[in-house]
């Protein structure tokens, strides 16, 4: 009883602190930069705990239950997948800054009385430089992501929550083969190693909660005051994410061998 309280105990903290590594939190930045509610902030990290979990889970089980060898072609290439899904997160959010750059030059160009304030479309609400004049406005209810992507999908709920999921899924290909060996070389009864691995997720899923709702709390009471605050931090988390992955790309790439013809690869 002592040992399965241990167990539980190491793998949900090693599941907090697993969750704030630093290519996890650039990631869920780079999405919750544009959340204006703690709750769909905490949702967030919760979508994105599962995904990591559900991942996790079913490579490290089959790793631990049928003793699976990963080749190290394979292990980069799941590493480098988190390396796109950065720089693909990096390259939306500074698009977003630059789309929401020429609303402002836009609508300053226009006579009319212009502020800056969060402004909303039914649920997708944001922050842009707005004027009561009609012509001024810089773009129309229909004409906003969330409302093109009501048109594609259909389903607000689904969509909204997708994101972050299949942002965690990805980042559980890089961390599942590691977590799962970790496992083998400590815990040898295969029902344990389960218990660990789903103990492990549900701390990830808590630590990254925390994680979100904290970024979230700063980009919402601070840009609150600070109007402009919330779309350059947003801004500069876009660039982090960018630069970083283009950095694992090359790492991966080229550092550990995966683009020549003697890929080295340590689960890590």
């Amino acid at each position: 009883m002592i040992n399965f309280l241990s167990i539980v105990a190491i793998g949900f903290f090693l599941g907090v602190r697993h969750a704030t590594d630093p290519d996890h939190v650039i990631a869920v930045t780079t999405i919750v930069s544009r959340q204006k509610k703690i709750s769909r902030a905490a949702l967030t990290g919760a979508f994105w705990g599962l995904g990591h979990t559900l991942t996790i889970f079913v490579v490290g089980a089959v790793i631990i239950l049928f003793g699976v060898v990963i080749p190290a072609r394979i292990g980069l290439s799941m590493e480098l997948s988190v390396a796109l899904m950065l720089i693909i997160l990096g390259a939306m959010n500074v698009a977003a800054f630059l789309r929401s750059a020429r609303s402002i030059a836009k609508v300053e160009g226009a006579v009319a009385t212009v502020h800056t304030h969060h402004h909303s479309h039914g649920d997708y609400i944001h922050s842009h430089p707005h004027s009561h004049n009609p012509e001024s406005h810089p773009h129309a209810p229909e004409k906003t992501p969330l409302a093109r992507m009501d048109r594609l999908f259909g389903r607000r709920e689904l969509y909204r929550h997708l994101r972050p999921l299949l942002v965690g899924i990805v980042h559980g290909l890089a961390g599942s083969a590691a977590v799962a060996l970790l496992v083998l070389t400590t815990i040898r009864d295969p029902r344990w190693a389960i218990a660990y691995l789903l103990v492990f997720g549900l701390g990830t899923v808590a630590g990254m909660m925390l994680i979100t709702m904290s970024i979230a709390s700063a980009f919402i009471f601070y840009g609150q005051s600070h109007a402009r605050f919330s779309s350059r931090l947003g801004l500069a988390a876009g660039i982090i994410s960018l630069c970083f992955g283009l950095l694992l790309v090359y790492q991966i790439g080229f550092g550990s061998g995966l683009f020549t013809g003697h890929p080295q690869w340590t689960p890590k």
